[in-house]
């Protein structure tokens, strides 16, 4: 009987392991023939990098895999990978044994990468799952690009200009800016390099808040002060899980 999958030069078809209680797969194919529930797992983290980018190894986990066939994938197929952009590698050492070892070595795939990644496996119900997962990602880190370029950096910018008017000439405007920075994350529930993870809309609105708050103010003393007491208030309504600044700070 002829085979009708499609034999198109770089396909390769996933084979069915023929060892499954290890759980281990043929290294160059993808076994998705898992038992684990996609239903579950209703969100794809992607890594904010040169462009929104998702970790193999997550891939690798939503397709049932371990992780060592997924990447000698991507090694054995990176011409082809890198038709679609450049292949950022990076190396997790938090999986190192102290004194010895190999650190993980795992690769950032940006869409069409992951794409490509996947177009090398039938189309299983899991594989067909995972592509809608991932339309919905990328669709949704490109609409929050846009959005942070035509909301959140006119009101950034306007934030920092107000900054700037009342603390000139100020030894501390450094400073001031950076206070106000730290308010502002500290109201988003943002930790330390993350504010990329916070939805923009947030970050718009506190940023906004912010800058009427210091209109009026005579220095950056008082900017400040009134910025801090305006977002104490936008606090109170937000969801409790996020921390607020109080008012005796």
């Amino acid at each position: 009987m002829q085979d009708n999958r499609n034999t198109t030069a770089g396909f390769v078809p996933a084979r069915k392991n023929k060892t499954p209680t290890t759980g281990r797969t043929v290294a160059g194919a993808i076994d998705h023939n898992n038992s684990l529930n996609c239903a579950s797992l209703n969100t794809l983290p992607l890594v904010a990098a040169d462009v929104p980018r998702i970790d193999s190894r997550v891939l690798a986990e939503r397709l049932g895999n371990t992780h060592r066939p997924t990447i000698a994938l991507v090694e054995k197929y990176r011409t082809e990978f890198e038709a679609h952009g450049h292949v950022l590698f990076k190396k997790a050492d938090r999986y190192r044994i102290q004194g010895g070892g190999k650190s993980e070595r795992y690769a950032l795939l940006n869409e069409d990468q992951c794409f490509f990644a996947l177009s090398l496996s039938r189309n299983t119900a899991r594989v067909v799952s995972l592509k809608s997962k991932l339309v919905t990602a990328f669709a949704s880190a490109r609409r929050e690009a846009a959005q942070r370029k035509t909301e959140y950096l006119p009101e950034y910018h306007h934030l920092h200009d107000r900054i700037k008017e009342l603390a000139s000439g100020s030894e501390n405007e450094r400073l001031v800016h950076m206070n106000v920075n730290k308010l502002v994350n500290k109201v988003a529930g943002i930790q330390a390099g993350q504010r990329h993870t916070v939805p923009v809309a947030m970050l718009t609105a506190v940023n906004h808040v912010a800058a009427l708050a210091m209109a009026g103010a005579t220095d950056h003393r008082e900017g400040y002060q009134r910025a801090k007491d305006a977002l104490a208030t936008l606090q109170s309504l937000l969801v409790p899980a996020v921390k607020g600044i109080g008012h005796g700070e």
